[in-house]
């Protein structure tokens, strides 16, 4: 009514809206209850905390942030305050396939079946590739992580077997393994005779999932999917060097250091990682999206 009274007598409106004039000017006299009050306190906190997740956050890492800074209140109430001023978190976008089977490879055998648990570091890593589309064409990510901590990356232009010796070369001279499992998908990169020679020489033990079953590789999908549904979706890349930039942007600034992960009770992988030196914990799999956040990125080098 306040903003239409410049055209319409407050008398008039209060008449269509059925309410009385002297009712009116004392609802817009009386201050705000606590609760309304403490509302808008929650959602000023709830807003400032999903700008600092880069419009990525829903209720239940909010929930979490909010818990740490010492505010407790439920979901149900995050959730409606969320509605209120129009925030939501992401959501993810449709497979493209990176990675095609040779026919006429050997497989490495799987070492994994699906257990993908690491009681210390390089005892399992996982690999595999995804694109990131730009203004210039697709350039290719392939990741080469550890399931305790650490991983390395690479991107290129081209999906030869060159990219995923890129990305296991960083991670070996990152992390000097001994007899370290190096589980991915059957793709003709991974089966190919350039790739198995490195292995052997770095002395690490290839294993691959079975063919159509997506969850032989769900670690490293998982965060794929995180890093596809919270960065490539929502940015538009004109260039290649732009977009490298991105990737490293949203692995170093954001991923590693303050994203908090389902799997990691809501922690960041850092926060995880300085926890382990006082407590021991094996990082479980799961089918969840958020249980690639066992695994934190170290993508050193990788921009040129």
């Amino acid at each position: 009514m306040t903003a239409h009274q410049a055209v319409h007598p407050i008398a008039t409106m209060c008449r269509v809206l059925g309410v009385s004039p002297s009712g009116y000017y004392a609802w817009r006299e009386r201050p705000l209850s606590r609760r309304a009050r403490a509302d808008v306190k929650l959602s000023a906190e709830i807003q400032a905390i999903h700008r600092e997740s880069r419009g990525t956050y829903g209720v239940p890492r909010i929930h979490a942030e909010l818990a740490e800074r010492g505010i407790p209140v439920g979901r149900k109430r995050i959730a409606r305050l969320m509605r209120g001023a129009g925030l939501q978190g992401v959501s993810r976008r449709k497979a493209f396939r990176t990675t095609v089977r040779d026919e006429t490879a050997r497989p490495a055998p799987d070492l994994v079946e699906r257990h993908f648990t690491a009681a210390r570091p390089d005892q399992l890593w996982v690999a595999d590739i995804t694109y990131v589309p730009t203004w210039a064409g697709f350039l290719y990510l392939a990741v080469v992580g550890d399931a305790w901590s650490r991983r390395g990356w690479a991107m290129e232009t081209h999906l030869r077997t060159e990219l995923v010796l890129a990305a296991l070369n960083m991670a070996v001279a990152q992390r000097r393994p001994t007899a370290v499992i190096h589980h991915s998908d059957q793709g003709c990169q991974y089966t190919s005779v350039a790739f198995g020679k490195r292995c052997a020489e770095a002395g690490v033990r290839p294993s691959m999932g079975s063919v159509g079953d997506a969850y032989n590789n769900a670690l490293c999908e998982s965060f794929f999917a995180t890093l596809e549904c919270e960065l490539l979706d929502r940015h538009r890349f004109r260039t290649q060097v732009e977009a490298r930039l991105a990737v490293f942007d949203f692995i170093e600034g954001w991923y590693n250091p303050r994203r908090r992960h389902s799997a990691l009770e809501y922690r960041s992988p850092m926060t995880f990682e300085r926890s382990q030196a006082r407590n021991d914990r094996t990082v479980t799999s799961g089918a969840t999206i958020d249980q690639g956040g066992a695994m934190s990125l170290s993508p050193s080098g990788a921009v040129q």
